[in-house]
């Protein structure tokens, strides 16, 4: 079994805005502090990691958002799962 960190952004007009899950929790911490730092500063909330993933939520939507982080424990067959459906996807 292995942990996997989840964090979820709502908005109450735009809906959910962001439901993201991690494996490495050293990457979930880095996100979730950068999400942290978006909202106490009101800026806006933008990432890029190079390759697949981008998001841009403007400041003043964000601070509006309800920001929930949860976890879930996940086993080897839903981590290979996981894995071969996203191959499958792209």
């Amino acid at each position: 079994m292995k942990t996997a960190f989840n964090i979820r952004i709502l908005h109450e007009t735009f809906g959910n805005l962001l439901n993201e899950t991690f494996v490495d929790q050293i990457q979930f911490k880095l996100f979730l502090k950068m999400i942290h730092t978006s909202v106490e500063l009101k800026q806006n909330l933008s990432f890029y990691n190079g390759d697949t993933f981008y998001i841009n939520i403007p400041g003043k939507i964000l601070v509006d958002c309800i920001i929930v982080t949860n976890t879930n424990e996940i086993s080897l067959t839903d981590q290979v799962r996981s894995k071969i459906e996203a191959l499958v996807t792209a």
